[in-house]
This record gives C-alpha cells, structure tokens and sequence, in this order.
C-alpha cells in the first residue's frame, strides 16, 4: 500500500511566531483528530524548522519539510542552506521542482536532478514537482511537458532511489488562480504519471509511488479529489496557512 501524505507549503509567509503557533495547532489537532496512517508534513521556511522540528517529535505522523536546498554539500554558497543542514533540525522531506522555483529562479530538470540526488544522499524523501503552464495545457501538449519533467529530474535514478520519491502533480495554472482541475483531470494526469513511472522501473514501484495534487485543493474539494484512485493525497498552499482548513483535508483520509 502506497503511504497516503497531505503536505503544507507555508511558501514565504509567517513570522516565527506566527509560525510557531500555527504549527502547535496542527500538531495538537493531528493527535486529537487524525485516526488513519497518514503522514502530515508541513515545509515551513528556513526560520521555522528547528522548533518545529522539535514539535514534530511528539506526535508520530507530523514530519517537516524544507522548501529547498542547494544542491552542493557544503561551501561558498552565501545565503543558500543544504541538504546536510535541513536535515540537522529534524527534517524529513524537501519540494524540489515547485514551479515558482521553476519559473521565478530558472531552476531546470538538470539543477534538479542535482538537487535530487543530494537530498537522497542525506536519506531525506524529495517531493518532486510537476506540472504544466495554462499555454501548455491548452496547446495539449501537458502529457510531452510532463514527461520531460520526470525523465530530466528524476529518472536518472536508481530503482531503489526513486523508491524514496514522492511525486507531486500542480496544473500551473491551478495555482494561486481560485481554479482547480476537475477530478477527472487531475486523474487523468496522475495516472499517466503513474503509468510514465511503470514504463521506467514497473509496475510493482509505480504502485508503490505515492502522487500529491497540488493544484489549489481546499476541504470543500480535497475529498472528491482523493477519491481518485491514483491521487494519494496533496501538496496545499494557501488551506495549509489555517489550521483548521489544513486539518479537514488531512482527515479525508481518516478511516
């Protein structure tokens, strides 16, 4: 069975503080609520991951994750943290390939297969993202998009170090728009990631390979959309930043 995982990504907003409360109510909710195997993970920006990394240690399914890291192990990078250094503080996985990433820093699938490779070096668990723009989508040319995407950035790698990946599927144009892809297009798309998966190391690690939506999915949508049968949970913006709202997507996978 595939591990079913709701990510938050803070992005660049809440001050240590805010942050640090924000997390105390997830965590609090998570072992008061969350009755299923889930795993909550929440990326916090760089300021945040030491504390809450101590406040993850009491609860068993709350894990943090970084937003990104340098590729390189140690050195003269001013201003960037790595792999070794996230993972000092407690962390557990890191968004590598967010299309803000992408199109804001010119990162590319090479830089990211970097990347990739030194995050599993440090055995940390990458959430790799993929995705198309509104212009590829309507120029039907996502699927071609996609596969570029996996194949520069991850499938490089080793069966038993892709085995180590979560995938994380975002219509760029999905977010921070207010627009969501239907169920039946988010499905399509998953599963043609996971069949793209199959055709490089089969079907036994494809079934195996956790896939995040992460196209604006809020608790009124969350549901329908995990109901997918190749959907296993998401990666959620702007809902992560309530707690209230990022607990009632988490508990769709209540059983």
């Amino acid at each position: 069975m595939r591990k079913n995982i709701v990510a938050g990504n803070w992005k660049m907003n809440l001050n240590f503080e805010e942050g640090v409360s924000l997390f105390s109510e997830i965590v609090n909710m998570v072992k008061d609520e969350v009755i299923g195997d889930q795993e909550v993970v929440v990326c916090a920006p760089f300021i945040h991951l030491s504390t809450l990394g101590k406040l993850a240690a009491t609860a068993a399914n709350v894990h943090i994750g970084a937003q990104n890291v340098h590729q390189a192990e140690a050195g003269a990078y001013t201003g960037e943290v790595s792999a070794a250094q996230v993972k000092s503080v407690g962390v557990n996985y890191v968004i590598l390939g967010h299309s803000e990433r992408r199109a804001y820093f010119g990162e590319t699938d090479a830089l990211l297969a970097d990347k990739t490779n030194a995050v599993l070096k440090q055995g940390l668990r990458p959430i790799f993202c993929i995705g198309e723009t509104k212009e590829e989508r309507e120029s039907n040319n996502f699927f071609a998009v996609i596969k570029t995407q996996l194949e520069g950035g991850v499938f490089h790698l080793s069966a038993t170090e892709f085995a180590e990946v979560v995938l994380a599927y975002e219509p760029v144009w999905a977010i921070g728009t207010g627009l969501t892809a239907s169920p039946e297009q988010a499905q399509e798309v998953h599963a043609f990631i996971r069949e793209t998966v199959a055709a490089k190391y089969g079907a036994e690690i494809a079934d195996q390979t956790t896939i995040l939506y992460g196209g604006s999915a809020n608790p009124s949508n969350a549901s329908t959309l995990f109901a997918q049968p190749d959907i296993d949970g998401g990666l959620i913006g702007g809902a992560s930043l309530k707690s209230r709202d990022f607990l009632e997507i988490v508990k769709v996978f209540n059983k």
